[in-house]
This record gives structure tokens, C-alpha cells and sequence, in this order.
């Protein structure tokens, strides 16, 4: 080995760049599989479309010298080499399924993202410690089969692989039945090998970094959410002969409760987000008193004990405002999913990396749930937001700029480069 390739390999230069123009192309090539006419894609999880998304990823990852395996689930995994083939390996990735009416950035930036990292270590010629496997994790968006994040939510053994492979879309078709029709049932194990670190890289979808005026989210961890069902019950009665005084109506008291979900989010600022997302009045006649009401609640918070308290709050005003009115009323948690931690060592070393780069860069908690989310239950993980023009995602109008782009697979590259040239730390295992 000669003596300039080992400062190749032992102290990589922080001069080190992603090819901008080489990711972009990417993105936009990638873009015209499942493009719509207003300038968005709709590539649902398992078609056609996501199969041949699929396989153009194959295609660059091979002729980068990357080894594909693809578990049970249909996740892909694209590996480059390094020194120590028995090294715990760097995961980066995210997924390449859209909503129906989704943009040409979400999950997919942070696949091609991880993509460019490997092309740039390849271009400077640098050796890591570990291997860095580039993923695609199957059926994220949750739009075609429920839940969302299925496929990394059986990686991490939130869910069994029986329960993944038979969740049905519309038509009853199951994702085993679909990962066979497009060939991606895959061989390998789901999960089950050591990880040194994860990362995932992906653009906002929210408008805090565009606002502030930074260009990389340090994303520290997800906000926990929590999702309840109530249902009022009041006394159906004549619109025009039931004086006001006289009146049972659970529209009302929904309204006083919607009002009420929205003032928490607010007291719970800047983290609490509270929505009243469905509501479905009874009898839904013009001329008729409500007597029925039933609405959802979702809570999101990064704190525990915040989701705790407005819980609680929650609670407390649906009984008084149901004694108010004269209500009966039922309320059902429907669904809790604790706040997500990331690993302080990846948290660090992103913000290391975009101090070294010189971009501006914050703190950031992740509103939406993504695949690292339950990946980093079981192994270290960090994630690294970019803006979204106007904060909009899952949305055809969905954009980013070549220069955010670029900027958030550049600290990428570092943040991987630095955990998969580590060789003193203790590797984490799945279980």
C-alpha cells in the first residue's frame, strides 16, 4: 500500500464532496417513474412502478461496485465493501414508494442521497473500516398496505414477519402475494445482524428550516404521538321548535372540543401539534339537532410526560363540557407511539459534520414518523432534515433546490465517513 493512499484511508480530507450535479441528475431521472401530469409522482409501494423504481436503484448501485440482497420484506440492501468484511455495517437510506399524489423528493432523496455517498468514496478512492450498506425500506408511506413503515417495523421486531407479509391493500392483495408478483420476495432474514449506525437523510416536509433560514435540521429525535377516538351523545330534536336553553347538541360540544385541541397545541408550543383530523355529525341534516358526534384527536409531542398532561387535559375538559351540554361521552385511545431518542453519537456527528461544512444547521424534532424511527430502537441512529420549498410535502408541488440537496447528502457523506471509519467502538446488535 503506498504511503498516499494510506492518508487516503486514515485521515480523509474535509475537502471531500458529493457530485451535485450527478445527484441531482439522479433525483430527476428517478422522478420520471410514476410522474404525473402537475409535475409530482404517484409510485405506490409494490407496483410496477416501485418495482422498476426498484430496479434503476439496482442498476447505479451495482455499476458502483455495491452488492444487492433483498430480505423477506422487500427491503434492499446495497452493500460496499469495507476493510473488515465481519465489521457491524453504516445503514443509509430511506424509501422509494410516494402517496398517490406525492413529490418527486420524499424518501427517495435520502436513498439516492446514501447512493451519491458511496459514488463519492468511490471517486476519492477511500477505504472504510466497515461496510456501508445503502437501503430501501418497502412500504413506508403506508398508502397502498397499513401500516406505515411496515417493512422497517419488522426489521426492528416491532412486528412479527407473518404480520408483515399478510397486511392487504383495497383489493385483498397481500404484500407477500405483491413482493412475489414484482420479484422482490427476497431470501434474506429480516433484521437479526449488528449495526454500527443508522442514518437517514430526507427533506423536511414541514417549513421550520425554511423559516429560520438553515439549511440542515440536526434532527434529535420523533415526536411520540397519540391518537383517541371520541364519540358525544346528545338528543336528536327539531331545528326550529327545540329552544336554545332546551338543546342536548354534540356538534356543539365537539366544536367546544376542537377549540380546545388546538389551544393545547399551542400551550404545548413549539413541539405540541393537536388535530382534529375526522368528524362525523348525526344525523347530518340541515334541519336537525345533532345528536351524535363523533371526531379523532392525534397528540404529538418529543416529551412523554407532555403527551401525559395533555392527555389528562384532554380528558378532563370532554367531561366537563359533556356536563355542560348535558352529553353522555366515550373517548378511546386508539393508538400510542412513544417518543423516539436518537443516539448522541450520531446526533453529534452530523452536527459535526455541518459545523465542518459551514452550513447553518439546528436542532430539529421530526413531526412525521419515518422509518428510522423504529430502527432506532435497535440500533444507534440519526437523521438529517433539508427545507422543502414552503414546507410542503405529500404534495405533487413538493420541491427542493439543488443547493439543499446537495448540502444535506454533503453532511451525509461526512456523518457516514466518520461511524464507518470507527473501529474502537462496541457494535450494536439487532435482537
Amino acid at each position: 500500500m503506498s504511503d498516499g493512499q494510506k492518508m487516503r484511508e486514515a485521515a480523509p480530507t474535509i475537502a471531500l464532496r458529493v457530485d451535485s450535479a450527478r445527484l441531482w441528475a439522479s433525483l430527476e431521472q428517478m422522478a420520471t417513474i410514476g410522474a404525473t401530469p402537475r409535475g409530482g409522482v404517484c409510485r405506490l409501494a409494490l407496483t410496477d412502478l416501485d418495482r422498476a423504481a426498484r430496479e434503476l436503484f439496482i442498476d447505479w448501485a451495482t455499476q458502483a461496485g455495491c452488492q444487492v440482497r433483498v430480505d423477506r420484506m422487500g427491503n434492499i440492501f446495497a452493500r460496499r465493501a469495507g476493510r473488515d468484511a465481519d465489521a457491524a455495517p453504516v445503514l443509509t437510506g430511506s424509501h422509494a414508494d410516494t402517496q398517490p399524489t406525492g413529490g418527486r423528493y420524499d424518501g427517495i432523496y435520502g436513498v439516492l442521497g446514501a447512493l451519491e455517498v458511496v459514488r463519492a468514496l468511490n471517486d476519492a478512492q477511500i477505504v472504510t473500516e466497515r461496510p456501508i450498506d445503502v437501503v430501501i425500506w418497502t412500504n413506508e408511506e403506508g398508502s397502498r398496505f397499513a401500516p406505515a413503515m411496515i417493512a422497517s417495523g419488522v426489521f426492528a421486531g416491532i412486528y412479527t414477519l407473518e404480520y408483515g407479509l399478510s397486511r392487504t391493500d383495497s383489493s385483498g392483495t397481500t404484500i407477500g402475494e405483491a413482493l412475489e408478483k414484482i420479484g422482490y420476495d427476497g431470501a434474506e432474514p429480516v433484521g437479526g445482524f449488528p449495526i454500527h449506525a443508522v442514518y437517514e437523510l430526507h427533506i423536511e416536509q414541514g417549513a421550520i428550516l425554511e423559516r429560520s433560514g438553515h439549511t440542515i435540521g440536526v434532527v434529535t429525535g420523533g415526536q411520540g404521538q397519540r391518537w383517541y377516538e371520541v364519540t358525544l351523545e346528545g338528543v336528536d330534536a327539531h331545528a326550529g321548535t327545540t329552544p336554545m336553553e332546551l338543546r342536548h347538541d354534540a356538534l356543539v360540544g365537539a366544536a367546544r372540543m376542537i377549540d380546545f385541541v388546538e389551544s393545547l397545541g399551542k400551550l404545548h408550543a413549539p413541539y405540541g401539534r393537536a388535530t382534529v383530523g375526522m368528524i362525523q355529525a348525526s344525523p347530518n341534516s340541515r334541519n336537525t339537532v345533532p345528536g351524535r358526534c363523533f371526531f379523532t384527536v392525534e397528540f404529538r409531542h418529543p416529551d412523554a410526560a407532555v403527551l401525559a398532561q395533555m392527555d389528562e387535559a384532554l380528558r378532563s375538559r370532554l367531561a366537563s363540557v359533556a356536563s355542560e351540554i348535558g352529553l353522555t361521552h366515550s373517548i378511546e385511545q386508539i393508538f400510542d407511539y412513544a417518543p423516539v431518542p436518537f443516539s448522541p453519537q450520531c446526533i453529534e456527528a452530523v452536527r459535526t459534520a455541518a459545523s465542518t461544512l459551514d452550513l447553518t444547521h439546528a436542532d430539529i424534532v421530526s413531526g412525521a414518523g419515518h422509518d428510522a424511527c423504529y430502527v432506532a430502537q435497535v440500533a444507534p441512529t440519526g437523521m438529517i432534515f433539508i427545507p422543502c420549498v414552503g414546507g410542503l410535502s405529500h404534495n405533487e408541488a413538493e420541491a427542493i433546490t439543488e443547493e439543499w440537496a446537495t448540502a444535506g447528502a454533503n453532511v451525509l457523506l461526512h456523518a457516514v465517513l466518520a461511524s464507518a471509519m470507527e473501529v474502537e467502538h462496541a457494535d450494536s446488535s439487532l435482537s
